[in-house]
C-alpha cells in the first residue's frame, strides 16, 4: 500500500488480549467500537488491516484482525498507530464545536495580547483530559490543557488557536493568594 495523502489517526494498538491474537486498542472515534466502521485501517509502514470483530473492554477496544492469529503476532503490533485516509470519513458536516484533532496540528497558538507560543505539534491524552503540545522556535515543547478556558477559539482557515495565556498556564497571573507558587518569607510577629 502507498503512504496516506491525509491520514487520520483512528487508534493505538496496546497490549495483546488472550491467545487467539486479539489486541487492545485505544480508540480514537466518539463510539470507541465504531473504529472498525471506516474500512482496512493502515500503519504508516503502509501496512494494511482488516477488522474482523470488535468489542468493549474498560477503557479500550479488543479488536481481532484478519491474519493475526496468535499471540505472538499480537505482540508484534503494540504500539502500532492505526489510520485511515482522511476521504474515508463520512461526508456529514461538523458541529460548529467539532473538528478532527489532524486538523488541530499545525496551528498557531496566540494569546489575547497576539503573542505567538508556537504551534500545535501533538495530541495527547493521559487520562485527565486532552493536551496540546505546543512548540515554537528555539523553545522547548509545552503542554497545555485542551479545555475552553485555555483555548477561547478554533481558527481553522486563519491557521490558529486563540488561547488564555494564563488559562493555559504559560503565564503567571501574579497572584499571591493561596495556592499560588510564590511564596513569602516568614515574618516575625512585628512585622519584619
Amino acid at each position: 500500500m502507498a503512504k496516506l495523502e491525509n491520514p487520520v489517526l483512528m487508534g493505538t494498538v496496546g497490549a495483546a488480549q488472550g491467545l487467539r491474537g486479539e489486541v487492545r486498542v485505544k480508540s480514537y472515534t466518539i463510539d470507541p467500537t465504531a473504529i472498525g466502521d471506516y474500512g482496512h485501517l493502515h500503519t504508516e509502514d503502509g501496512r494494511s488491516f482488516e477488522v474482523l470483530e470488535v468489542r468493549e473492554a474498560k477503557n479500550v477496544v479488543v479488536v481481532r484482525f484478519r491474519g493475526i492469529n496468535d499471540r505472538n503476532a499480537a505482540e508484534a503490533l503494540t504500539g502500532t498507530d492505526l489510520y485511515i485516509e482522511r476521504d474515508n470519513l463520512p461526508d456529514e458536516e461538523l458541529d460548529e464545536d467539532e473538528f478532527f484533532y489532524a486538523d488541530l496540528e499545525g496551528l498557531e497558538a496566540v494569546d489575547t495580547a497576539g503573542r505567538s507560543h508556537g504551534k500545535v505539534t501533538g495530541i495527547f491524552d493521559f487520562g485527565a483530559g486532552d493536551l496540546l503540545e505546543l512548540k515554537g522556535p528555539g523553545k522547548r515543547p509545552v503542554l497545555i490543557p485542551f479545555s475552553e478556558a485555555a483555548v477561547l477559539e478554533i481558527d481553522l482557515e486563519g491557521g490558529r488557536l486563540l488561547i488564555d495565556a494564563v488559562a493555559a498556564g504559560l503565564e503567571d497571573d501574579g497572584n499571591d493568594g493561596p495556592g499560588s507558587r510564590r511564596r513569602r518569607p516568614p515574618q516575625d510577629d512585628d512585622g519584619e
